[in-house]
């Protein structure tokens, strides 16, 4: 399996990963109200405010983010791209979605902002590639 491919397989589990925890966070799972709350059919979600906020924009981008590398990814891959650019692509993408996940949650802006765009970069390698 190439490299880029097990970028895909890391960032689908990232993304999973984000997906769960915002529901987790939302919920209150570590409490009893929150156990009957998540195994049940989320009507009664208390509002997504503060960190549960944060964690479900968190998980909304990542998923959004996710697709658009995943097509790229996947359509390098099938057009033999590039497979070193589309590689540091993916790697560039990869990590810093990683990086992205911690410091939105802490709410840190400005950060959040630049490595975004640092994942940005690593979609127009890709993208670059397939050009």
């Amino acid at each position: 399996m190439s490299m880029t491919l097990k970028y895909i397989a890391c960032a689908a589990v990232l993304t999973w990963s984000t997906i769960l925890l915002a529901s987790l966070i939302r919920a209150r799972m570590w409490t009893p109200e929150g156990m009957r709350i998540g195994f049940g059919n989320r009507e009664d979600l208390p509002p997504a405010t503060g960190l549960a906020g944060r964690a479900d924009r968190t998980a909304r981008n990542t998923l959004e983010n996710f697709v658009l590398f995943a097509a790229l990814a996947l359509a390098a891959q099938v057009a033999g791209a590039n497979a070193a650019q589309t590689e540091m692509g993916a790697a560039i993408f990869f990590w810093s979605r990683l990086a992205y996940v911690p410091v939105y949650l802490l709410g840190i802006a400005y950060l959040r902002t630049a490595i975004w765009l640092v994942s940005l970069y690593g979609l127009w390698l890709i993208l670059k590639g397939l050009l």
